[in-house]
């Protein structure tokens, strides 16, 4: 299970807006997913529609039980979302977390313990972390093997990311366990001169440990929060919906790619690498705007050769063939049924590469536009890696391929 705990400091990033969302995205990928929430506000039960007063316990109740020697089972709380998506609420008695286990030996690793007992039940743990660098936010750290830093692309916001990461750095040298830490453009408003601008330099000084998806400013996602909802759910069809769609795939699509690459060996060097950068970052913005606009981020090139399938995802025309990769680590078989074979999956199945949890196939296909799903484990769902989806007779979505 890979748990990501989603922090800032910051109040007002979208923080809780990106845990929400990211855990149905990635449930919508078919991954099993449990939404963990370590605000004493209690903002993932809001969003999600679950009422407080029918919260009889919490993850507090849960965490505060092992030092009391009556252990909790974290079954015992959790609310069914959908058919893989799970929450662990959180309450007002979390603000007394600090307080209740002061002088409790290993008080840092509460939630790491609770979350090791459930490891083989889910896929992904999404942790909601509060607002403030604390207990609460270090036992996120201690159960994390990656971190997503939502960042607000506004000066301000650069500022209060540069403290972040610098107390992040002091706290976290005593973790041990290699941790992926990310930055992730939030509410980023195209409209104006000093988002796009910003958005720049965070990808020219972050690079790779930036996501390439940038969450936009999106009313509807605001509104789907407001009537208790993921954006998925209230509206597929915005442009919330893909950015986050994006994001999940991103995510998924780390799992692979991180086998690849060069990782600082403790969570503490990398985190003072970003603080570099970060500080770095901060000085820049304070120089005078640019007049040129910002170059936009290049396209990653079309899978050229059978070889290189396996770093790209989606769907690619490579001469008179199309090119379907997808990821599934822990599939048994992955199939395609379309338009193009009669909705048949065992006539089109998918080929694993290697152990990496990758799959393709190439298919010719006429000239045409072609409505297609996967079929993963017997489980019938659309393209994650495939933004062009069409409404079926179901109410379900078919994914969208055109052949040039």
């Amino acid at each position: 299970m890979r748990t990501i705990a989603v922090v800032n400091q910051k109040g007002g990033c979208g923080k809780t807006t990106v845990s929400i969302n990211l855990a149905s995205a990635l449930a919508l990928t078919g991954q099993r997913v449990l939404l963990v929430d370590m605000d004493s506000q209690s903002h993932c039960a809001v969003g999600l529609a679950v009422p407080e007063e029918q919260i009889e316990q919490s993850i507090y109740d849960v965490l505060i039980s092992r030092s009391r020697n009556e252990p909790i089972k974290l079954t015992e709380i959790l609310w069914q979302i959908s058919d893989k998506l799970e929450l662990a609420p959180a309450s007002i008695d979390l603000s007394a977390f600090e307080q209740q286990m002061a002088g409790i030996p290993e008080r840092e690793g509460c939630l790491k313990e609770v979350l090791d007992e459930v490891k083989d039940q889910y896929d992904y743990a999404i942790v909601d972390c509060p607002p403030a660098v604390g207990l609460l936010t270090f036992n996120a750290l201690r159960a994390a093997t990656d971190v997503i830093v939502p960042v607000e692309t506004g000066y301000f916001a650069l500022h209060g990311l540069s403290k972040q990461l610098e107390t992040l750095s002091i706290l976290c040298k005593r973790c041990t366990q290699q941790i992926d830490v990310r930055v992730l453009a939030s509410m980023y408003d195209i409209r104006t001169k000093m988002a796009r601008e910003i958005l720049g330099e965070l990808r020219s000084h972050f690079g790779d440990r930036m996501f390439k998806t940038v969450v936009n400013f999106n009313t509807k996602i605001k509104e789907a929060s407001s009537f208790g909802q993921p954006i998925s759910e209230y509206d597929s069809t915005s442009k919330g919906y893909r950015d986050f769609r994006t994001l999940a795939g991103e995510v998924l699509g780390a799992q692979v790619k991180q086998q690849r690459r060069e990782y600082v060996n403790s969570l503490a060097n990398q985190l003072e690498s970003i603080s570099a950068t970060a500080d770095e970052l901060l000085e820049a913005a304070k120089l005078p705007v640019r007049t040129s606009p910002t170059p936009k981020a290049e396209k990653p090139q079309l899978v050229a050769t059978a070889e290189k399938l396996s770093d790209y995802y989606g769907v690619n025309q490579i001469g008179d063939a199309m090119a379907f990769v997808t990821l599934y680590p822990r599939a048994e078989s992955v199939q395609i049924a379309g338009d193009f074979n009669n909705w048949q999956p065992t006539a089109t199945p998918l080929e694993k590469v290697g152990t990496s949890g990758v799959w393709q196939t190439k298919i010719k296909l006429p000239a045409g536009k072609y409505r297609y799903r996967l079929v993963v484990d017997g489980q019938w769902q659309q393209d994650p890696y495939n933004e062009q989806t069409e409404l079926n007779p179901f109410g379900e979505f078919n994914s969208v391929v055109e052949v040039k």
